[in-house]
C-alpha cells in the first residue's frame, strides 16, 4: 500500500492551487490542517477541500509530529523563516517561487537542509511538467535536437491597479521585486530546465504600467552556459496575454502555446529541416504518453522522491540558477554593464538584490 503523506498548508491565497494538486494525489496525500491569517478564504478553503482544522498559529504546525510536509503558499519576504523552521522541525518542505530574496539565503538553506539528512526542500516549478515541455525534453534526450541555437522567451501579461491593491504587492521591501522575479521566473525557469545554466545577461528593466516600486517591463539578452543564446522580454502591461517559449537548435525548431498561464501544455510544434529527421521526430512523439502537469505532477515526483529518498524533482540549485538570473538582471539595470554567473559570495547583490535602504526593511517584514 502506498504510503500517505500528511501535509500542513501555510497560506491561503495560491494555496488553492496547491490543495487542488494534492487533492488530484489522494493516494499519496491528504491535508488535515491549513494555516492563514486570513480567516475567511482560510476557512473557505477548509470547506471547499475537506480540511478538518483551520489555525492562525504556524509555530502550532512546525510542533506537530503528525504532519510530514509543511507547504509553504505565503508572501516572498516571510518564505526564509518558514522554511528554516520547517526543515528544523524534521519536516519536508514545499515552498512557492520566488523561493527567497538572495542567492546567499539559497546557500544557507542548502548548509540548513544539510544538517537535516533525509529531510528535503522543494522549490515550486509546476510548469515544467507540461506535455510540450516534457516532449522537447525527450527529443532532446534522444539526440533529436541537435547544437542549440537561440531561445526566445515572451512573458506579456496584463497587472492593473486592483492587483497591487493587495499590500504587500509592488514592494521591494515584502514582493522582493517586480515581474523578473515574480511573473517571468517560471518561464525562466524553462529556460535553464532546458539549457542548464546561464553564464551572462545583459538586461534593462523599468517600471512604465503602474505607480509600484518595483519593475513591471524588462528586456534581457543573455548567454547561456552551452553557448546558446536567450532574448527574454516580460510586461505586466500586455492587453493581450501571452507567454511564448521557442528553442531553436540545429535539427529542431520547437515552438509553445502562446496561454499566459499553460505555455508548457500541449500543443507544441516541433519542425525539422528534413522530411526524414521530421519522420524520426514524429516517431518520437508518437509514443509520449501524457500524464498529469503542473503541481499534481510535481507533488507526485515529490512523494516519490520521499518515499524513495532521492533529490527532489525540483532541487535548491534550480531555484539558485533561477534567483542567479534576477540578480544579474538587476545588476545589470544598475550598472548598465553585461553581468557574469554564477553569482558568488564576493559579488555585490549576493546577500540582496534590494536597492540601497530596502534591504534592513525587508528583514523586518
Amino acid at each position: 500500500m502506498t504510503r500517505k503523506l500528511r501535509v500542513g498548508v501555510i497560506g491561503a491565497g495560491i494555496a488553492a492551487r496547491h490543495l487542488a494538486g494534492f487533492g488530484w494525489n489522494k493516494e499519496l496525500f491528504e491535508v488535515p490542517v491549513l494555516c492563514s491569517l486570513d480567516e475567511e478564504r482560510g476557512k473557505a478553503l477548509c470547506e471547499e477541500y475537506g480540511i478538518g482544522e483551520y489555525t492562525q498559529d504556524a509555530d502550532a504546525l512546525f510542533a506537530r509530529d503528525d504532519l510530514d510536509i509543511i507547504d509553504i503558499s505565503t508572501p516572498p519576504s516571510s518564505h526564509f523563516e518558514l522554511c528554516r523552521k520547517g526543515i528544523e522541525s524534521g519536516k519536508h518542505v514545499i515552498c512557492e517561487k520566488p523561493l527567497f530574496g538572495s542567492i546567499a539565503e539559497v546557500d544557507e538553506m542548502g548548509r540548513i537542509v544539510d544538517r537535516y539528512p533525509g529531510r528535503k526542500l522543494m522549490p515550486i516549478f509546476q510548469y515544467r511538467y507540461g506535455s510540450g515541455l516534457q516532449k522537447l525534453k525527450l527529443l532532446i534526450e534522444r539526440g533529436l535536437a541537435g547544437k542549440p541555437f537561440l531561445t526566445t522567451i515572451e512573458t506579456h501579461w496584463w497587472r492593473g491597479p486592483d492587483y497591487y491593491a493587495v499590500p504587500w504587492r509592488g514592494k521591494w521591501a515584502s514582493e522582493l521585486g517586480g515581474g523578473l522575479l515574480g511573473h517571468a521566473i517560471h518561464a525562466h525557469d524553462m529556460l535553464n530546465y532546458v539549457h542548464g545554466p546561464c553564464a551572462e545577461v545583459f538586461s534593462y528593466g523599468a517600471t512604465l504600467v503602474n505607480p509600484i516600486e518595483v519593475e513591471d517591463t524588462a528586456a534581457l539578452s543573455v548567454r547561456m552556459q552551452n553557448g546558446s543564446l536567450a532574448t527574454l522580454s516580460m510586461t505586466l502591461g500586455s492587453r493581450k496575454e501571452i507567454s511564448r517559449l521557442r528553442f531553436c537548435f540545429n535539427d529542431l525548431v520547437a515552438e509553445s502555446i502562446i496561454e499566459p498561464y499553460t505555455m508548457g501544455r500541449d500543443p507544441w510544434t516541433f519542425v525539422a529541416g528534413t522530411e526524414e529527421h521530421q519522420a524520426r521526430i514524429d516517431e518520437v512523439l508518437a509514443a509520449y504518453v501524457p500524464g498529469e502537469d503542473g503541481y499534481t505532477r510535481q507533488f507526485e515526483l515529490f512523494h516519490k522522491a520521499i518515499v524513495e529518498d532521492t533529490d527532489p524533482p525540483v532541487t535548491l540549485q534550480d531555484a539558485r540558477n533561477s534567483l542567479e538570473l534576477v540578480t544579474a538582471a538587476y545588476f545589470s539595470q544598475r550598472t548598465g554593464q553585461p553581468t557574469p554567473m554564477p553569482i558568488a559570495a564576493d559579488h555585490p547583490l549576493y546577500r540582496s538584490w534590494l536597492p540601497a535602504g530596502e534591504w534592513c526593511v525587508a528583514a523586518t517584514v
